[in-house]
C-alpha cells in the first residue's frame, strides 16, 4: 500500500532538494591555480589512486551555511513526541520477557489507526513490522489482544497499512554482515526490505530484533555505527521512523541502563529507550505487572522521562501518575475505565451484584469504597461507567418481577 504525499511533505522535499543541489554544486573541486590543471589531486589516505570530481562530490558534499538564508526553520518532527523522533533510528531495549515486542506491536497498530499509544499521540501512517523472533501464530495472538483492547477487530485494519514481514522461520534473517575486509555491508535481504519500504512509504519501520538482523560484531564500534548508518540513511531520505528492538547486555542490565555491546550503539542513535521491570531498593518487584519506559538518550528532548505502564490482558496500559508522560485527561479516563472493568469482573466472580442506578448497590459508589479501586472517586468511576455503556463494553441485565425489577451491570456478551 502506498500513501499520497501531502503538501507539507512536498514542500519539505523541495526544500531538502534545493539544499542538496546546493551542496552538490559547491562540492565540485576547483582547479589548482598553481598548475592550471583540472581537479586538485585529493588522495584517500588508504589509496594511491586519485579522486575524481564526482568522487569528491559524493564523499564530501559541501554547502555554504548561507543557503539557509530565507528558508523557514523546520519544526522538530516526532513519531511520538519526546520519545521517538521522526526520520531517524530509535533503539528500544528490554530484557527478554519484559514485553518490548508487544509494546512495539501496540505502537504499530496505533500508528496505522492514528490512535494514542500509551496515552500519547502518534504520527499516523502505514507501518512495516519486521518480525524475526515470533512465528505467525504468536504474532496473531499478540495482535488479536491489541485490537481487542481497542474494542476493534482485524477488519478495522483492512486497508490501514499494517504490513508484516515474518522472518522467524528463516534460517538467516540478517540484514548486514561483514565482508572480506571486515566492514559491514548490506545483504540481499536488506535490499529487498528497502524495496518494500520504497513501495509502502511507511511512517514507521519496526525491526524486531537486532539479535536476529545484525550479523556483525556487537562490541565492535565500527560495526555498530555502520549498521545504524545503514538504517538511518533511508529513514532520512524517505522520511520515516525506524524503531530497532534490542536486548541489553549483562552489564547493561546490572547498571539499569539497558545498553548492549559497544558504546557505538548508543552514540550512533539520537534516541534510546529502555523498557524494564520496576524494582524496589531490595531488588524485588513490588508489582510484577508494572513496567517503565525511560528515555536513556534523548538528543531532541529531556533525558530521564519515565512512563509507567501495567500489563493486563495481553497489552500494556499507561498508569496515570502525575509528573509522567502518561498523565493527562485521556490516560486518566482510560485508566478509570480499566479499573471499573476490573472491579466489575471481581464483583461478578464474588457473586456481588452492582447497579447502574443510584442505590445502596450503585456500582461507582460501591467500587469507590473498595481499596482495590486504587483510590478513584465515585464521580470518576461514574463517568467511566457511562463511557463503557456508550462503548458497549458493559450492559444492564434486568431480573426479578415486573413489579420489583432488579437491574445489575454485566459484561457485554456475557
Amino acid at each position: 500500500m502506498t500513501h499520497d504525499v501531502s503538501l507539507d511533505e512536498a514542500d519539505d522535499l523541495e526544500r531538502r532538494e534545493r539544499l542538496r543541489s546546493s551542496a552538490q554544486d559547491r562540492s565540485k573541486p576547483e582547479a589548482d591555480p598553481r598548475s592550471g590543471a583540472a581537479p586538485i589531486d585529493a588522495r584517500h589516505p588508504d589509496s594511491s589512486g586519485e579522486l575524481t570530481a564526482d568522487d569528491i562530490a559524493r564523499l564530501a558534499p559541501m554547502l555554504d551555511a548561507a543557503v539557509f538564508d530565507g528558508v523557514e526553520v523546520p519544526a522538530r518532527e516526532w513519531h511520538v513526541e519526546n520519545y521517538i523522533p521522526r526520520k531517524t533510528v530509535t533503539i528500544l531495549s528490554g530484557d527478554g520477557g519484559t514485553g518490548k515486542s508487544t509494546l512495539a506491536m501496540q505502537l504499530a497498530v496505533c500508528t496505522v489507526l492514528g490512535r494514542p499509544w500509551l496515552g500519547m499521540p502518534v504520527e499516523k501512517g502505514p507501518v512495516i513490522y519486521v518480525a524475526a523472533e515470533d512465528d505467525l501464530d504468536e504474532l496473531h495472538r499478540r495482535f488479536a489482544a491489541i485490537v481487542d483492547d481497542l474494542s476493534l477487530n482485524f477488519s478495522h485494519l483492512v486497508g490501514a497499512g499494517l504490513q508484516i514481514i515474518p522472518l522467524a522461520e528463516c534460517e538467516d534473517a540478517l540484514l548486514a554482515v561483514p565482508n572480506k575486509s571486515g566492514n559491514l555491508e548490506p545483504t540481499p535481504r536488506f535490499h529487498a526490505l528497502m524495496k518494500r519500504v520504497e513501495a509502502v512509504r511507511p511512517s514507521l519501520l519496526a525491526l524486531d530484533t537486532k539479535a536476529d538482523l545484525f550479523g556483525g560484531d556487537e562490541i565492535r564500534r565500527a560495526h555498530a555505527r555502520q549498521f545504524i548508518g545503514l538504517l538511518r540513511s533511508p529513514s532520512i531520505r524517505l522520511q520515516y521512523t525506524t524503531l530497532l528492538l534490542d536486548h541489553p547486555s549483562a552489564s547493561g542490565l546490572a547498571r539499569g541502563t539497558g545498553d548492549s555491546g559497544s558504546l557505538g550503539w548508543g552514540n550512533s542513535v539520537r534516541s534510546r529507550l529502555y523498557f524494564d521491570r520496576v524494582k524496589g531498593e531490595d531488588g524485588g518487584e513490588a508489582d510484577p505487572d508494572v513496567r517503565r519506559l525511560a528515555t536513556m538518550k534523548a538528543n531532541y528532548a529531556q533525558k530521564g522521562l519515565e512512563l509507567r505502564v501495567r500489563w493486563q490482558r495481553g497489552v500494556f496500559v499507561p498508569i496515570p501518575v502525575q509528573g509522567t508522560a502518561a498523565y493527562g485527561a485521556q490516560a486518566a479516563a482510560d485508566h478509570a475505565e480499566e479499573v471499573f472493568l476490573r472491579m466489575l469482573r471481581t464483583y461478578i466472580a464474588e457473586k456481588r451484584d452492582v447497579s447502574p442506578n443510584p442505590s445502596r448497590t450503585f456500582a461507582p459508589a460501591v467500587f469507590a469504597k473498595d481499596h482495590r479501586a486504587e483510590g478513584l472517586k465515585s464521580a470518576t468511576l461514574k463517568q467511566a461507567m457511562d463511557r463503557l455503556f456508550e462503548k458497549g463494553k458493559i450492559a444492564v441485565h434486568v431480573g426479578g418481577s415486573p413489579a420489583r425489577a432488579r437491574h445489575r451491570i454485566v459484561l457485554a456478551g456475557a
